[in-house]
């Protein structure tokens, strides 16, 4: 009778290899990022995402014992302020104006202005 010997190796967790990836400089730059979306989705009350993707490359030459190139890259998509409108009417060509073309125009003229003030 043979005995067979489970080894189990203790994973590392997500959080803890993002903290020390390149010297903790990917948290930071993913803290920088989650904020900029935080602040973006308060000021405009629109949703927004964050995606964080990590990218393993196989070892080169095909050697079992080579280094893994692991890299981490993240996509932020803001929500962005809805662009301000303007009301046009389309004319006879079809061509957007100011003004309705279907309107009489009234002639205005500039009211005359006094610089001199009277104490009630």
């Amino acid at each position: 009778m043979t005995s067979q010997t489970e080894t189990t190796a203790e994973h590392t967790d997500v959080a803890a290899f993002l903290a020390s990836h390149l010297g903790g400089r990917t948290s930071s730059e993913l803290s920088a990022e989650f904020h900029t979306l935080l602040d973006a989705v308060k000021t405009h009350g629109k949703k927004g995402s964050m995606t964080i993707t990590i990218v393993v490359d196989p070892p080169t030459n095909g050697v079992d014992s080579a280094p893994m190139p692991i890299g981490v890259e993240s996509t932020v998509k803001a929500p962005k302020p809805t662009p301000v409108k303007s009301l046009y009417f389309l004319d006879d060509g079809g061509n957007p104006v100011r003004e309705d073309p279907r309107q009489m125009a009234m002639d205005f003229r500039t009211a005359p202005t006094n610089n001199t003030f009277k104490d009630v």
